[in-house]
């Protein structure tokens, strides 16, 4: 996917999201513009491995 094609997408979804909800999203956008694109790619990794490992991870806290 292009960055247009991704920006229009994310307008989309926007248009769908409900109206209390925007102001975290933006709260959101508005951090991420600040972060270093190593950072980003590292909690992207870490969300991953959490999603992946979820069984594990609730054995693990019994």
């Amino acid at each position: 996917m292009t960055t247009t094609e991704i920006k229009d997408e994310i307008k989309k979804v926007l248009d769908q999201v409900p109206e209390d909800a925007l102001s975290d999203v933006l709260g959101f956008l508005k951090e991420l513009q600040h972060q270093p694109a190593e950072n980003i790619r590292i909690t992207n990794h870490l969300k991953q491995i959490l999603a992946e490992d979820k069984e594990l991870l609730e054995k693990l806290a019994q």
